[in-house]
């Protein structure tokens, strides 16, 4: 009975977290071990984050990595994670709260768990272990909204133009 108790005053819970899709690539080996110790490998991550709502107050978030490592035109691995959770927030949360929950929040919780399979399995691919920086969550969802808004406006001000010149 706390335990319910608990549950309904925090705003959000986190259910479950599992591993939607994992998939790793490692086209050059044996190859490109020994260009790995002459030459450092150009990395490239993306992260992005998708919310979908479940029911009244449950909503899946998935943290969605995309890695890849190159050496001179050459891919030494490919690594793609959707690392998902199922998460439960209050009743009667204002929708910027939502937002910031499902955006920021939750993405902060599972990126720890998603960050260590990532390392873990490019270990276990052969490479050193790619140890992916913490992310500022908030600063990308407010670098996301202002990029939305700016499209808003420009496709409003083409529309505009549109209007005028007919």
């Amino acid at each position: 009975m706390a335990e319910e108790n608990t549950a309904q005053q925090q705003p959000l819970v986190i259910k479950m977290q599992f591993i939607k899709d994992l998939s790793f690539e490692n086209p050059n080996s044996p190859m490109i071990y020994p260009m790995m110790s002459e030459k450092a490998p150009q990395l490239n991550i993306n992260v992005d984050v998708s919310p979908t709502q479940l029911s009244d107050t449950a909503y899946e978030v998935v943290l969605n990595i995309r890695g890849s490592a190159t050496i001179d035109d050459k891919t030494a691995f490919m690594i793609e994670l959707d690392y998902g959770g199922v998460i439960t927030l209050a009743e009667g949360l204002e929708a910027q709260i939502v937002e910031l929950l499902l955006m920021v929040e939750a993405p902060r919780y599972l990126f720890p768990f998603a960050r260590n399979i990532v390392a873990d399995v490019t270990r276990d691919g052969g490479f050193p272990p790619l140890i992916m920086n913490p992310i500022d969550f908030h600063q990308m969802f407010m670098q996301r909204k202002s990029e939305a808004a700016a499209a808003e406006a420009n496709a409003e001000m083409a529309k505009e133009d549109t209007t005028a010149e007919a």
